[in-house]
């Protein structure tokens, strides 16, 4: 612990690290504070009493990623979600499409034009999103005799469209202004923080729920050392890897000798990352979220019913979607094939294995066999939620997307602020005894 402390004090010796480290906490500061600024038009509190029955749907986990904002229909209602699902999306295309195929292997100019594009589509779906969004809330019932929006028609639309809209811009500039001023990667920590902004509720849910006597001091116990051991587990999961040998060959070039050296591809247990979670909780809470739009109809509602949490239908399911999500989302990012073409072509091969077609079958092979233990680790990550809230009865959400997202984003950061230390000869949080070793 003390270790710790004095490399966090070491953040603040170094002028450009701790600069990165304010600017990035300024930025987040915004990012909270344009979050609990209302929507014209919209009764903020009638809205919040709605959303309080639809934790469980779609537009729940939706609220979950943007912190509270779209249950309060603020100016960041939107979040960075469209720049999330604008960003899946051309990622989809450079593995269907030629062009978009082609920008992907141009390097740095292609990487800028792939940006261009992800942000044209950001405004896109945020203007598609925002018009559904106006619409959606024009509908809603009133609570106690209250309207949600007094004053509805094209105005209201269009005022909605443009607001959120700017407040999705403004939230992807604050995000490119911390991966290129601050620390860390900036959409993923504007994700973070609006999930964490969560957690002080969660634990006066907690304190008071031990204080009434419907969780037990006991049982609180119980609770925070599994909570702390599942964390460790995802941490390990999450930094797992299998790594293939690789060895180049000498080559030389004039009088100069290159190559020769041994090195590895480090292949992730949980390549896919937190996608395939994101991707089956979408699609299984889809029924449950379509039912409310259509009350009356037996068939929706049986099917809702039969999807609800904690059901064997549901559970199952919601397995079976991520392991093929885990799969086919691997498959998408990683191109063993050019992998191999790469290494062939700088004289690179795997010791036993052909180089070409035969290496690029067997890292697709180690590939297949490790990313089944890693989806069936975030399956299982995915269903704890459910399972410590009917054995524990634990008045919070834990687990699922929201701890897999908090996880890794902490542990990139992290990361980045122990390259800026050892860099400068500071002790880091990971590498101590090789780093005084060194010294020595």
């Amino acid at each position: 612990m003390a270790n710790v402390l004095q490399s966090l004090q070491s953040i603040f010796k170094i002028p450009e690290l701790k600069r990165r480290v304010l600017y990035t906490l300024m930025i987040l500061i915004v990012y909270r504070i344009g979050g609990h600024v209302p929507t014209a038009g919209v009764n903020g509190e009638a809205l919040a009493s709605y959303f309080k029955a639809q934790q469980g749907t779609l537009l729940g986990l939706y609220d979950m990623f943007v912190g509270g904002a779209f249950a309060n229909a603020t100016i960041f209602a939107l979040g960075i979600m469209p720049y999330i699902s604008a960003s899946i999306i051309l990622q989809l295309f450079t593995a269907v499409i030629p062009y978009f195929e082609k920008l992907q292997k141009m390097g740095e100019e292609g990487r800028k034009k792939i940006t261009q594009y992800t942000r044209y589509g950001t405004v896109f779906l945020a203007l598609v999103q925002s018009y559904g969004l106006s619409i959606y809330l024009e509908h809603l019932p009133a609570i106690d005799g209250v309207p949600i929006v007094p004053m509805t028609g094209w105005g209201f639309r269009l005022l909605t469209m443009l607001t959120m809209t700017t407040g999705t811009i403004f939230i992807m500039w604050l995000g490119e202004q911390i991966s290129d001023k601050g620390i860390g990667n900036g959409i993923s920590l504007i994700i973070f923080i609006g999930i964490v902004a969560r957690y002080p509720t969660d634990w006066l849910n907690t304190f008071r729920a031990v204080r009434i006597g419907s969780l037990s001091t006991i049982g609180l116990v119980v609770l925070v050392v599994m909570m702390i051991g599942i964390v460790a587990a995802v941490v390990l999961m999450q930094q797992a890897q299998r790594r293939i040998p690789v060895q180049y060959a000498k080559r030389v070039v004039g009088r100069r000798v290159y190559g020769g050296q041994s090195t590895h591809i480090p292949l992730r247990l949980n390549t896919a990352g937190v996608i395939p979670v994101i991707f089956a909780q979408s699609l299984i809470m889809f029924p449950g979220t379509l039912a409310g739009f259509f009350q009356g109809n037996i068939f929706m509602e049986g099917l809702a019913a039969a999807l609800q949490p904690g059901q064997l239908v549901h559970t199952s399911l919601y397995i079976v979607i991520i392991v093929f999500f885990a799969y086919f989302y691997t498959a998408i990012i990683f191109n063993p094939v050019d992998l191999a073409d790469n290494m062939k072509k700088y004289g690179g091969f795997i010791p036993g294995k052909r180089p070409g077609k035969k290496t690029a079958e067997y890292i697709d092979g180690v590939l297949t066999r490790i990313t089944l233990p890693g989806a069936l680790f975030l399956a299982f990550i995915a269903v704890l939620p459910f399972f410590m809230q009917q054995r524990f009865n634990a008045p919070f959400v834990f687990g699922g997307t929201g701890l897999l997202i908090v996880v890794g984003v902490a542990l990139d950061t992290l990361q980045q602020i122990e390259s800026h230390l050892l860099m400068r000869h500071y002790d880091g949080f990971l590498k101590k005894g090789k780093l005084r070793g060194r010294r020595k």
